[in-house]
């Protein structure tokens, strides 16, 4: 592929003519223009990682299995890791016997490949905090993704308010972090604690766990978008990719301060 920027200098310099540079960018860009692959089905944008530091993600609800194989093989090609979340067991089964070096981890429901091992290129941690079990596939979901940004990632699971006994026990751990993830579900009210406990930014994330008027995550979301403890960032239900990613930023962020 050759590089936009480079074009445009040959350009100016008089060594490229204008038709000739539009033909390299639109084949380069798969028919789209710079920096997007079209498979028909999906437009890749394969430069998302030069201007946001992070290669685009494969959202795997809706999408079919071949669906999903396609674009992890297209984006392989691209760059040095391919994370896809929210794939059942039965599709991650077939990309796993199709792709090679393609990995399923069941409780997140998400699939990885790295051209080389993942690597913690960011210094200090992420704290990914659960309140119960029931919340480990979006808690896991967001620590494999702080993960896939190179954040080490410190996991404190079943700590709710119901036994809040065992959240004070892991409090140092929790405080050491750059930034602080909380999964909850029924009432929410973890992110609250901890919110009044810790001075490092707290990313919340409802989850659809619950009794009846727990509305599917709706109780969860409003306890934490009205928190009286400050510093709390709060993400959509059961949206585990995004407060680790937003975690992930956090991390990367402080650690270039350091």
């Amino acid at each position: 592929m050759m590089d936009l920027e480079k074009i445009l200098k040959l350009v100016q310099a008089g060594d490229l003519d204008v038709e000739e540079a539009k033909r390299q960018i639109i084949k380069d860009g798969g028919g789209e223009g710079p920096g997007n692959l079209d498979l028909g089905y999906a437009q890749l944008d394969i430069d998302r990682e030069k201007r946001t530091g992070f290669p685009e993600v494969i959202f795997g609800e809706g999408k079919t299995a071949e669906q999903i194989e396609g674009i992890f093989r297209r984006l392989m090609e691209h760059t040095d890791r391919v994370l896809a979340t929210r794939v059942d067991a039965a599709k991650a089964a077939h990309v796993i016997a199709t792709v090679e070096g393609v990995t399923y981890h069941e409780t997140a429901r998400s699939l990885t490949w790295f051209k080389r091992p993942m690597l913690k290129v960011h210094d200090g941690y992420i704290a990914v905090v659960c309140a119960g079990t029931s919340d480990l596939p979006v808690a896991e979901e967001a620590a494999l993704t702080a993960e896939c940004l190179g954040s080490h990632v410190e996991r404190v699971f079943d700590v709710g308010v119901a036994g809040i006994h065992r959240l004070f026990r892991r409090l140092d751990l929790i405080r050491g972090a750059n930034a602080i993830v909380v999964v909850a579900g029924m009432e929410g009210a973890l992110a609250s604690v901890l919110g009044g406990l810790v001075s490092k930014p707290v990313v919340a994330v409802p989850t659809s766990i619950g009794y009846g008027a727990h509305l599917a995550g709706v109780a969860p979301l409003l306890s934490m978008l009205n928190s009286c403890s400050p510093g709390i960032s709060v993400v959509n239900i059961d949206n585990g990719f995004g407060a680790g990613y937003y975690a992930g930023l956090i991390n990367k962020n402080m650690s270039k301060r350091a």
